[in-house]
């Protein structure tokens, strides 16, 4: 870590405000720390004079694997000239699913286990 900070932008981001719950998702939600915890856990790092690091995972929404069969129009730019109607279907989450925090978290989780 150098200490810099290091932008990286999305090139390629879903149309989540078209998504129907029931249909194209079921879930959203994606747990959060409750602050509480989290100051117990400052407060117990500072008594024994631990070390806090504090980082951000740049392609999180990237690797969740979705329940539901997502399909998406082509992205602009990369639309193939020789079928111009077809749609994408998703493998995974990318960001702007209304699904990719829940998603993202669940890989997470089963991952660490």
């Amino acid at each position: 870590m150098d200490g810099n900070v290091h932008i990286y932008k999305a090139r390629l981001v879903a149309k989540g405000i078209t998504q129907t719950p029931g249909i194209d998702y079921e879930e959203t939600f994606s747990p959060v720390a409750d602050i509480r915890a989290i100051r117990i856990l400052i407060a117990i790092a500072v008594y024994y004079d631990y070390e806090i690091w504090q980082m951000d995972v740049k392609t999180a929404f990237l690797n969740g694997y979705l329940n539901e069969e997502v399909y998406m129009e082509q992205p602009e730019g990369f639309v193939n000239p020789k079928y111009p109607n077809r749609v994408c279907k998703l493998k995974r989450s990318i960001y702007g699913l209304k699904q990719a925090s829940k998603q993202w978290n669940k890989r997470f989780d089963d991952e660490i286990k």
